[in-house]
């Protein structure tokens, strides 16, 4: 049988294959999302060399994008709960096609800072989207598989953007580096056009037929006790509202939300991504050698996601990020020491590329892929888009501030310094976690709400 035949078998059949080709069409979100984060660090050293800035404006171009997505989230959320999951995604595809467009073209810094807005925009509905989406199609026993495959797609996404900045080091074509992001994103669009909406979605706005048949294509089993877990949802719904989302019971989940949203950005992650070339860079590595180190970041950041996928649905989520969030601690302080001793060239620039690789490694088990898992199981269904928004907003909003911070604190307190506050930042992310983030593995997510609504706390 021809791989067209099969592909069209998959589509217009059911079950467990079909749901995962729903889900992988679904996390190239993610990878997209992934792609146009990272493509930014290797295109940077060569933009630096056409445009004459100063480190305020690095930063600016740097967290343009961030700035974009917090917009993007902002409004994502409600468009997800008007328009439809599947219709955000789509929109999502086009703005993503005309921000990388606008980059590659863009004839001054003006114009390349405007083309990273756009992309932030679709950047912040995809990483609201692709979780959601994924979360409320999948069957419980495997959801946590399959919406982490989302936050393994931003981690290929990130390797896929190295190997296109490494291809084009040489010549130093920044413009197509930043242009590449148009292939994956007519891919997403073409993908999604034959996908189904989420039923959840489907059965909020009153079309229950169409709700139980997307059920049955992607259900092996009986769906009946499942429809009615979502239509005892459904009735309880009361409001979307900011105000409705400060209700005392919605608060834990809140709180949960918002603070592992800041952590997963103030503990320095996207520092290390977007900042690799230039941070190996500064160890007595040259472009293309930065560069070629950052590939190897970003297999680590695959492999280890890969590795938590493995065992998200299996040890549960708060074994993951306690014990990934531990190892960034030990790593950020190995990390400051490294830059803190002076005067080894050629040796300090293996051991920094060794220590951001073993960090990368305890985030890509931890707080990478379990936040964007969490937030998309916690809430309600009729809150679900709007705080899953609101958290994402919190979170882009601090990706901005230290992607816009990590240049100017490097410059005035030292490099040891800031990963040192990075650290500070990820212990106190470790209490955080050990005290009030909820453990959600193989249970549904009516089963999760109902827990929310009878009681004022998630952790026992």
């Amino acid at each position: 049988m021809s791989t067209t035949a099969t592909i069209r078998d998959v589509v217009s059949g059911g079950g467990d294959r079909f749901i995962y080709l729903v889900s992988a069409l679904a996390a190239l979100n993610g990878l997209l999302f992934g792609f146009d984060t990272g493509i930014i660090s290797g295109a940077f050293l060569f933009i630096n060399e056409e445009f004459v800035m100063s480190p305020l404006i690095e930063g600016v171009i740097m967290s343009g994008a961030m700035a974009g997505a917090a917009l993007g989230a902002a409004v994502g959320g409600r468009l997800a709960d008007r328009l439809g999951r599947r219709r955000l995604i789509l929109l999502g595809a086009g703005v993503f096609f005309l921000g990388s467009f606008t980059m590659a073209v863009a004839p001054n810094v003006p114009v390349l800072v405007a083309g990273r807005l756009i992309d932030g925009v679709a950047i912040g509905f995809a990483s609201i989207v692709g979780p959601l989406y994924i979360s409320e199609i999948a069957p419980p026993r495997i959801r946590g598989a399959l919406t982490s495959l989302n936050q393994l797609m931003v981690t290929v996404g990130i390797l896929s953007s190295y190997f296109v900045n490494y291809a084009f080091a040489g010549a130093g074509a920044w413009r197509l580096m930043l242009g590449a992001g148009m292939v994956p994103a007519v891919i997403l669009a073409v993908g999604m056009l034959k996908m189904p909406e989420s039923p959840r979605w489907l059965y909020e706005h009153g079309r229950e037929d169409e709700s139980r048949a997307v059920l049955r294509r992607t259900r092996d089993g009986d769906i009946e006790a499942e429809i009615a877990e979502i239509e005892e949802t459904v009735a309880k719904q009361s409001g979307t509202g900011l105000r409705d989302l400060l209700q005392p019971w919605m608060r834990p989940a809140l709180l949960v939300g918002l603070g592992l949203a800041v952590f997963q950005q103030i503990t320095g992650i996207n520092a290390v991504i977007y900042y690799a070339p230039t941070i190996l860079e500064s160890t007595g590595f040259g472009n293309v050698t930065s560069i070629l180190a950052t590939v190897g970041i970003g297999t680590i950041n695959v492999v280890m996601t890969v590795v938590a996928i493995a065992l998200i649905d299996r040890i549960g989520r708060r074994v993951l990020l306690l014990v990934g969030v531990g190892g960034m601690v030990l790593t950020l302080g190995v990390l400051g020491v490294v830059f803190y001793v002076p005067g080894f060239g050629g040796i300090l620039g293996i051991a920094a590329t060794v220590s951001l690789m073993l960090f990368v490694a305890f985030f890509a088990i931890g707080l990478g892929p379990v936040f964007w898992l969490l937030i998309s199981e916690i809430y309600p269904l009729e809150f679900r888009g709007s705080a899953m928004g609101l958290v994402t907003v919190a979170n882009w909003l601090a990706n901005l501030l230290v992607s816009l911070m990590f240049p100017i604190l490097t410059a005035k307190i030292g490099t040891t310094s800031t990963f040192w506050l990075f650290g500070l930042s990820s212990l106190l992310a470790l209490v955080f976690i050990h005290r009030l983030v909820p453990e959600t593995k193989g249970r549904s997510l009516e089963a999760i709400e109902d827990d929310l609504r009878n009681s004022v706390s998630l952790v026992d």
